[in-house]
């Protein structure tokens, strides 16, 4: 098969050995990027031995913004194997694109960790290393940047959609409607992992929970990131109770996880606002946020005392989140105690919120025709004795 022929490439191969020499040389974005528009699939691989090793190098060193460089970096990825890249980006230096302040950093970082999702002994190796793991969950919740957030929320639901040891859903009998198009990638059950990890484990349960309830350092003091933080746990969640229900929908610790594990990697009697923070200073504590209690998952805890609901933006998210919840739950498979979990997490949340409620009985009008006569049957179990309106068409 003929290769489509790259124009650039001996001028790259210099100015990439010159950064290599003298990293404090100023930088042709222009170069980088001219070669980049013209890669294919079929050009590609003869350049991943020429280019890649050296451009993992100049990232290494490189201290301007490293936007160009990575956006051809990640380009030659493509067809490269996660063992093989993670033969190139150890985990250390992946928290150090991870920790970067350079969002092109952060990316491809998540593009690597994106390429686990080929099968899931890959994300039993990515769990081999915690550290690894905390950063991503920090950086995609605490990114001030939207495509990070975005880029974050999505490696990390299709992980954990192919680490799931749940068996993927049968086919729909019939087209479903463009919100249900992630329900699931995988075609067989996954090892658990990445679920176990994160659910299961109270340092990582207590990382996530920290950054989400304001006691994290990152998002203590800094209402804005605070509200990225937790509209990204809102928009992930519908699709992570699709996948695995039980998981978020019960708690995995006899009694809340203590919130200090995220600052001093070990259980201690203290949190953050008793500790202080990493300076030595002291701050106020947040608002009162109630942990997660027992037996309560991280959707109770996510659907009900996350959100301050005078704050319109953020209720709005929340409005968005029960939405998508109910609308995904309706086409998973039927279970008794996922039925009696969304009444009480649904009746409690529309209690006192009448835009919340009002939003939920109007769903089988804004949504298709085909779909919209099964909506109003499963909104009348999930919420009980409610008129569903149900628009003349």
């Amino acid at each position: 098969m003929e290769t489509t022929p790259v124009t650039g490439l001996d001028e790259l191969d210099k100015h990439l050995d010159d950064l290599i020499q003298d990293p404090s040389l100023t930088l042709n974005p222009k170069l980088f990027d001219d070669v980049e528009l013209q890669l294919t699939e079929s050009n590609i691989p003869p350049l991943i031995p020429r280019f890649l090793p050296r451009l993992t190098t100049v990232l290494k060193q490189y201290t301007e913004d490293p936007t160009a460089i990575v956006n051809l970096t990640i380009k030659l990825l493509g067809p490269v194997p996660f063992e093989d890249v993670f033969s190139l980006a150890q985990s250390d230096e992946l928290i150090v694109a991870l920790d970067s302040p350079a969002p092109a950093a952060n990316l491809l970082g998540m593009a690597i960790l994106h390429k686990a999702t080929a099968a899931p002994r890959f994300i039993s190796f990515f769990c081999t290393h915690p550290d690894l793991v905390a950063a991503f969950i920090r950086r995609w919740l605490v990114a001030p940047q939207v495509e990070v957030g975005q880029k974050g929320g999505k490696v990390l639901g299709d992980l954990l959609d192919i680490d799931s040891a749940q068996p993927p859903p049968p086919p729909p009998t019939r087209p479903a409607d463009a919100s249900h198009t992630d329900l699931s990638i995988r075609r067989a059950p996954g090892e658990g992992t990445l679920w176990n990890l994160l659910f299961r484990g109270p340092h990582m349960y207590a990382l996530l929970i920290g950054l989400v309830s304001g006691r994290h350092p990152d998002t203590l003091d800094n209402p804005r990131q605070l509200s990225l933080a937790q509209g990204r746990v809102l928009r992930l969640l519908p699709r992570l109770a699709a996948i695995d229900f039980p998981a978020v929908s019960h708690s995995h610790f006899p009694a809340p996880p203590t919130l200090a594990l995220f600052i001093n990697g070990d259980a201690t009697n203290g949190s953050f606002e008793e500790n202080g923070a990493e300076n030595g200073e002291t701050h106020p504590a947040p608002a009162p946020l109630r942990p997660p209690q027992p037996g309560e998952g991280l959707l109770q805890f996510a659907a009900l005392r996350l959100v301050q609901r005078t704050d319109l933006l953020m209720h709005l998210s929340l409005v968005d989140f029960f939405e998508t919840l109910v609308a995904l739950m309706r086409v998973t498979a039927p279970s008794a105690d996922k039925l009696a979990t969304l009444r009480a997490v649904v009746g409690e949340a529309v209690a006192g919120d009448e835009v919340l409620r009002e939003a939920l009985l109007s769903l089988p009008d804004r949504t298709v025709e085909e779909e919209a006569e099964d909506l109003r049957r499963w909104l009348g179990e999930v919420l009980p004795g409610e008129e569903v309106r149900l628009a003349v068409r």
